[in-house]
């Protein structure tokens, strides 16, 4: 077990006491890793996120989509990864004019973005409360799609099932089959990677919706507005600025989706019987 964990990105083997029913044991435990990961565009430093070591092609495309870094796919020319003593460094070549290009000291992130956070170290409210995006026409969905993909999710998720500590975030067809998921410490930045995915699968936004094993709170709104994801399903509560924020982006928002019951807190039209 433990060779196969070491050479798992975003897995971790340590040795734990571990204490049952009074007893004690001397056990390798699997755990999940977090490092950080400098954005990089045309040389300029954007950003430290903590973050899982792995799917960072897909991460770099997602985050500088949602961050609104490039405008589109296509502006991301190239991505060199360097493992570094201290981390891991994502060097993106993007086009002259991506907003990525023309990084000025108002924009550049001031502390990490820690796992939990998707706004740490922004400098200004207007960039840490920022509405930008709106949903496209989204499918129909009916509940029975809802319920197969939560109950597809459970087994798509290695990292969690291995540690115990990661996010997923899933995306899934309007039948409700997963096609695509994500795994990471941070609910955002596995948000992040699951956009930076479907954005280089080509999938077509309107037609699935994106679930997601975390609250749903204002940042994951946000980054779901911003490249036209019209149905956001959380597992967890929503936050009352997600909530505001979807109503007015056009973002059918569901939260405490478990097996058998749901609350659909915005633009229910979208979800059938």
């Amino acid at each position: 077990m433990s060779d196969r964990a070491e050479t798992s990105p975003g897995v971790a083997v340590r040795t734990v006491d571990r204490w049952r029913n009074g007893a004690s044991s001397h056990e390798e435990d699997l755990i999940a890793e977090e490092i950080p990961v400098a954005m990089v565009y045309n040389g300029a430093s954007f950003a430290v996120m903590m973050a899982s070591p792995h799917d960072l092609d897909d991460f770099a495309l997602g985050f500088s989509l949602t961050e609104r870094l490039v405008n589109d796919a296509s502006q991301l020319l190239q991505l060199e990864t360097h493992a570094l003593l201290e981390g891991i460094e994502l060097a993106m070549r993007v086009t002259d004019n991506a907003p990525g290009a023309h990084l000025d000291k108002a924009r550049e992130r001031l502390l990490p973005g820690r796992s939990g956070c998707g706004i740490c170290g922004t400098r200004d409210l207007e960039n840490a409360v920022r509405h930008d995006g709106a949903a496209g026409a989204g499918p129909s969905l009916t509940r029975e799609a809802l319920e197969r993909a939560l109950q597809e999710l459970k087994a798509r998720q290695p990292m969690n099932l291995a540690t115990g500590a990661v996010h997923a975030a899933a995306w899934a067809d309007a039948s409700g089959h997963i096609l695509h998921v994500r795994e990471d410490v941070g609910r955002h930045n596995a948000l992040d990677k699951l956009i930076g995915a479907i954005h280089r699968a080509g999938v077509d936004v309107d037609a699935g919706f994106a679930l997601v094993t975390s609250r749903a709170s204002y940042e994951m709104v946000t980054k779901a507005a911003s490249v036209g994801i019209a149905v956001l399903a959380a597992i967890s509560a929503p936050t009352a600025l997600a909530v505001e924020l979807a109503r007015s982006a056009g973002i059918t928002l569901i939260g405490f989706a478990r097996p058998g019951s749901h609350n659909v807190y915005t633009h229910p039209e979208r979800l059938g019987p």
